[in-house]
């Protein structure tokens, strides 16, 4: 099984910017998809970006020009940079697995492990 955990949430201003990290385990973590999903209070979780197995990757519209997603395959790592940070990202933000690692897939049903989330909080 696989375990995810989140870190670099925190509160910032908006302008601001923050660089969220996602640590797996595991020995094939190259050879999976991983994306990035948040979720406001009282709101569904929404896509923010994913990356596949040979870095490709795709972002929301809301997020694009402003967030990067990479990986560091020899840490198990994979990372959100987040710039210009507006109020409407405040949300808790969800790293995610997808076994099959060519996708860079926007549905929350096609990835099979889900961290615990981090904080992130933009104020105006």
């Amino acid at each position: 099984q696989v375990q995810l955990v989140e870190s670099g949430g925190g509160l910032v201003q908006a302008g601001g910017s923050l660089r969220l990290s996602c640590a797996a385990s595991g020995r094939t973590f190259s050879s999976y998809a991983m994306g990035w999903f948040r979720q406001a209070p009282e709101k569904e979780r929404e896509f923010v970006a994913a990356i596949n197995s040979i870095s490709n990757t795709r972002y929301a519209d809301s997020v694009r020009g402003r967030f990067t997603i990479s990986r560091d395959n020899a840490k198990n790592t994979v990372y959100l940079q987040m710039n210009s940070l507006k109020p409407e990202d405040t949300a808790v933000y969800y790293c995610a697995e997808d076994v099959s690692g060519y996708r860079t897939s926007m549905m929350g049903a096609m990835y099979n492990y889900w961290g615990q989330g981090t904080q992130v909080t933009v104020s105006s």
